[in-house]
């Protein structure tokens, strides 16, 4: 029997449509959040990315700002912009896209950003709030994954979760989240070793290792939710992309999987929306 398929994209337009009602509701007493994406450089997918960020924000009643630097922007430049976002009343979430050109400190500036505007949750204080249990800004794609969840009723409690993928921007702070939902938590990553036994006892298995269709259907246990966070270029194919998980084997042994495209991507924009939306409430102590 195939499994049911997760349809990321009907999930994330609910979110918006939420968020869309939740800002109409604040911008009648004149409260309107700011975002600003700020994109250093030429690189074509980090545009694709910066521009559909701000179209989605201004789709749902959000003041969004796009700075443009040139790749020649230096650090102290690149700095200097981020302490005048910090200042702006206006902005309530900054996002610095990735990756930076060679010879920008990234992690110089994530940390430059105020932690009450990281709506990308690299911040080390909103990391450590996690791991913590406390409520923050989290990182966009796992909070997704937890939103996926949610809607499709499958409660982590006392579920044997298996991370594959130990990224600070999905495998770490996915572990924190589904720790903080009572699931019993493995991280796998390149030095594991027997790593088809260690996913096929688990319950859910989130898939983000950043290689093309890795995870058979032999990584699978019966009934398992898979949760494919890989956005892999498929070789030969310009435009086509798959993910961790090679699906149409995996999808005849789980019980839920999220295709891709179309399963955890539309979750990410949806949630840096949503981060927006809840450090402007934080902000104005809603």
């Amino acid at each position: 029997m195939a499994a049911q398929v997760i349809d990321g994209k009907l999930i994330a337009q609910q979110v918006k449509d939420e968020l869309r009602a939740e800002t109409a509701r604040l911008a009648a007493q004149g409260k309107v959040a700011g975002l600003a994406v700020v994109l250093v450089g030429d690189d074509p997918a980090s545009a694709v990315y910066v521009t559909s960020k701000e179209k989605t924000a201004r789709e749902l009643g959000m003041h969004s700002v796009q700075h443009r630097l040139p790749v020649s922007t230096t650090q102290a430049e690149l700095a200097a912009l981020v302490d005048q976002l910090n200042a702006d009343e206006h902005i309530h979430g900054i996002l610095v896209q990735s990756p930076l050109p060679a010879g920008l400190d990234q992690d110089a500036i994530f940390r430059r950003i105020l932690p009450a505007k990281d709506v990308d949750g690299f911040h080390p204080e909103n990391v450590g709030r996690l791991w913590q249990g406390h409520d923050t800004l989290v990182a966009c794609t796992p909070a997704g994954v937890m939103v996926l969840l949610a809607h499709m009723g499958v409660d982590p409690a006392g579920k044997h979760a298996v991370v594959v993928g130990r990224s600070n921007i999905v495998g770490k702070p996915m572990a924190a989240l589904l720790l903080k939902a009572n699931a019993t938590v493995t991280i796998c990553h390149s030095k594991t070793p027997n790593l088809q036994e260690i996913c096929r006892q688990a319950d859910i298995l989130i898939a983000a290792v950043g290689k093309l269709e890795m995870l058979t259907g032999d990584y699978i246990k019966p009934g398992a939710v898979v949760i494919d966070v890989g956005i892999n270029p498929v070789p030969g194919f310009k435009s086509k992309i798959r993910g961790d998980v090679h699906f149409d084997s995996a999808a005849q042994v789980a019980g839920m999987i999220t295709p891709v495209p179309g399963g955890v991507g539309p979750m990410t924009i949806a949630m840096l929306m949503a981060n927006t939306l809840k450090a402007a409430k934080a902000i104005w102590g809603e």
